[in-house]
């Protein structure tokens, strides 16, 4: 539920200040423009974003947010040297997990769609919408977008705790599923005349709804149960980079389908004629559609090696952690095992002397070692390890 509200929140100030940009770019303040303005703007919210993340923001690296107390965990303190080589060697461990290579193979083609549609404003104004209208077409797209992300991270949890593991492949498989269909119906059914925005309305919401459930309900969740949690930050930014750079090839590949496979032609300085727009607007849309839903189509296949190899990775992470935990508890008190030696030892002699019956004499032989047969034999138990951690 909580990367469900993070794509939320995100998604609803992405559009927010989309619009307040738009509304500060004309004024002076100062003899400030606007434009400038806005990167100022942004820059003190940062700023105050990382005063607040200092405050109460909890890092797993430094227990209890003190720095220092790490550094006796591990013994000493790291140099820079050391710690490039830990990030490094942190992020070998996360590259060999099978299921993170699984969701960022997935990742690299979940992206394209979404690269893809940085080419829906021009589609929608070729097809005849002004500029305000596909204005209000992308901004409900985004508000499906952010409610379907809080849906889906819910979703996610309530299916995650049904099947443990599956449930939430089955969620990013249904999501990915429905965006071929989704896209059929906007890009080549609707009728291509701007009289038609109730419908292009309806469809970009639900589309929005529907295809942001991978991220929040399964990608995020799945990433942080596969890794330690001091490799959290290392295993999600591995997958933002590879993603981002593969899926940055998605906005020429659609120009060049829309191109030269579906016959998009550029329109003429000075050409005003309608029915130029219209083919050029059905030409790009076979395009998006080529670029959205067989991406679409390949992450829901490769959604399936994740029922194979996600539920062993788990196991393997909470076991890693359970044996860290207690290797920590060590070395903070090595006394402990020590001590409780010495009263499961203490413990077992006084059953032992307590089970001898009383005014009875035990028989030794001369050379001193006890009979294999002999029922009032003293034995001695040796306390098995697993007796330490109960």
């Amino acid at each position: 539920m909580a990367f469900g509200w993070l794509q939320f929140t995100s998604n609803i100030g992405s559009l927010v200040g989309g619009y307040v940009s738009l509304l500060v770019a004309p004024v002076t303040f100062m003899r400030i423009p606007g434009w400038k303005l806005c990167f100022h703007l942004v820059g003190m919210i940062s700023f105050l974003v990382g005063v607040l993340v200092r405050l109460f923001a909890n890092d797993p690296h430094f227990p209890d947010g003190n720095p220092k107390a790490s550094s006796k965990v591990h013994g000493n303190s790291y140099s820079f040297i050391s710690e490039v080589q830990g990030l490094l060697q942190e992020a070998k461990s996360v590259v060999k997990i099978p299921s993170f290579q699984i969701i960022v193979a997935q990742g690299v083609m979940g992206s394209f769609p979404w690269s893809a549609l940085s080419f829906a404003p021009m589609w929608l104004e070729l097809t005849g919408f002004t500029h305000g209208e596909t204005a209000i077409l992308l901004s409900l797209f985004v508000v499906g977008d952010s409610i379907g992300g809080l849906f889906g991270g819910r979703m996610g949890d309530v299916l995650s705790q049904c099947l443990p593991n599956s449930g939430r492949i089955i969620l990013a498989q249904i999501s990915s599923g429905t965006a071929i269909p989704l896209a059929a119906i906007l890009l080549l059914c609707l009728p291509d005349e701007p009289s038609s925005i109730f419908m292009h309305g309806l469809v970009l919401f639900v589309s929005g709804f529907f295809i942001s459930w991978t991220a929040p309900a399964t990608n995020n969740p799945i990433f942080a149960e596969i890794v330690h949690e001091k490799s959290r930050t290392s295993v999600y930014a591995l997958d933002r980079s590879l993603e981002s750079v593969l899926s940055s090839f998605a906005p020429p590949i659609v120009g060049l389908l829309a191109q030269n496979v579906y016959g998009y032609r550029p329109v003429a300085q000075g050409d005003d004629r309608i029915s130029a727009d219209r083919e050029n607007a059905t030409s790009l849309a076979k395009a998006l559609f080529t670029a959205i839903g067989t991406p679409m189509g390949l992450c829901c296949v490769i959604y399936s090696f994740l029922y194979c190899t996600y539920p062993r990775d788990k196991e393997k992470a909470q076991m890693e952690a359970l044996i860290e935990s207690e290797m920590q508890l060590l070395a903070l008190d090595p006394s402990s095992l020590s001590g409780q030696y010495s009263l499961v030892k203490s413990s077992e002699n006084q059953e032992s002397y307590h089970d001898e019956k009383p005014g009875e004499e035990m028989d030794f032989s001369e050379d001193g070692d006890f009979e294999d047969g002999d029922d009032k034999s003293l034995i001695y138990r040796r306390p098995t390890i697993s007796k330490f951690f109960e």
